[in-house]
């Protein structure tokens, strides 16, 4: 097995100080290997502890060769890299923009709005003239690429640099976490309570000290380290309702974490745990209510007494047909019983139906020819939007379609 791939087995197993020194001795072999730049620095940024600076240089140092040679990929992992660096070394702003060149070339980057947050969180207790806050980083740095001599040497200082947890590894075996589920088998499931949300990330051999957890008013998030050398993320942005963080708890146990929300609306029972609907500007609609608010409005159960409206001619406005028909169709009490025949007959075929089907079919079934003639031909040509029983004025043309207010007709 080659240096190189000791140090990715090294990273996979969390013995970063050994990953260091492989990744030194490969790139004393080839210098200009950019993947080793970028899992040195992963590596120096997971030593305990962390050597952040010498991760920050070795990031600018991939991301030079990766600019050189075009390579996408390469260029955003490096810039990953540095700008996890820079925020590690309280520089914010620089780490910032270098999220920002991240995103432009890599959208679906999953550490991104973790890492956003993280920056918020951090910025927000910040003065405006606060130099962590102000951004002096170039997209690609100038650095000086080592020569395979200089990187010789890094060998060496690299060995001496690990001399303490190697004198620690010949006392005893290295403290490692054990078996990991896989990200591919990670999962979530939730439920709730009057009071509180509770969320379950089954998840075995999360390292506690390495874990990243972040509770918000409309969003939680963890991250974590995995054996392969990634991070994993997990969020929910936003959540349905909004919670009380400083009511809010997570643990990490060593099968799962578990996160409690406290509900910022105790008794308000959530259909869903997240929100369907991103939530901008805190929450605020355009008219300055609240998202929960408006969704409150829009879910609330209202009377529907007013009928569908229909272009009319009438001067006194539009009819409720409704409850024309409903008056029109009231059959009349018989003074006796067994009092029944001729029109009431016909009558008791609409029974039971729909009130205005049953009035129309009703007034279709007492109509003469010509009213029969004008009620047909103005339903057919108008596809259903106009009824008339003025047969001079209907058999003149073509009836038009008129559709309700507020919506289209469109052919077929």
């Amino acid at each position: 097995m080659d240096q190189a791939a000791k140090g990715a087995a090294a990273l996979s197993a969390k013995e970063f100080s050994a990953a260091v020194e492989h990744y030194t001795a490969a790139l004393a072999v080839n210098s200009q290997a950019v993947d080793y730049y970028i899992k040195r620095a992963m590596a120096y940024t997971r030593l305990s502890p962390p050597d952040h600076a010498a991760a920050l240089s070795d990031a600018e140092i991939a991301l030079t060769l990766a600019s050189k040679r075009g390579k996408r990929e390469l260029i955003v992992g490096a810039q990953l890299r540095r700008a996890i660096a820079l925020f590690s070394l309280e520089r914010y702003g620089d780490s910032r923009k270098c999220f920002e060149w991240v995103k432009q070339m890599d959208e679906k980057e999953k550490s991104l709005k973790i890492w956003e947050m993280k920056l918020d969180a951090k910025q927000k207790n910040l003065d405006g003239d606060d130099d962590r806050a102000i951004a002096t980083v170039a997209q690609y740095p100038n650095v000086e690429v080592p020569a395979a001599e200089e990187a010789k040497k890094d060998t060496t200082a690299a060995a001496v640099d690990t001399a303490n947890s190697t004198a620690q590894g010949a006392q005893g075996p290295a403290k490692t976490m054990g078996v990991q589920t896989p990200a591919n088998k990670i999962r979530h499931e939730w439920y709730q309570t009057q009071d509180t949300v509770v969320v379950s990330l089954f998840a075995k051999g999360i390292p506690k000290d390495k874990a990243t957890i972040d509770i918000h008013d409309l969003s939680v998030a963890i991250s974590f380290p995995l054996q392969s050398g990634s991070d994993y993320d997990f969020s929910l942005d936003p959540l349905y309702a909004k919670i009380d963080p400083a009511a809010s708890i997570a643990k990490v146990m060593s099968t799962k974490v578990e996160f409690t929300l406290r509900k910022a609306s105790p008794g308000e029972m959530w259909p869903n745990l997240e929100s369907d609907a991103a939530v901008a500007d805190g929450g605020k609609d355009e008219n300055g209510g609240t998202s929960e608010e408006v969704r409150r409005e829009v879910l609330a159960d209202r009377p529907t007494n007013s009928g569908p409206a229909y272009p009319t001619s009438s001067k006194s406005g539009p009819k409720d047909w409704d409850k024309v028909a409903n008056e029109l169709t009231k059959k009349p009490k018989k003074e006796k019983e067994g009092e029944k025949g001729g029109d009431d007959e016909a009558e008791d075929d609409f029974e039971g139906a729909d009130p205005v089907n049953g009035f129309f079919q009703s007034l279709y079934s007492r109509a003469d020819p010509d009213t029969k003639r004008a009620m047909m031909k103005s339903y057919q040509e108008s596809n259903g939007t106009a009824l008339s029983t003025n047969w001079s004025e209907v058999g003149k043309g073509k009836v038009e379609t008129q559709p309700p207010d507020g919506m289209e007709a469109k052919p077929w």
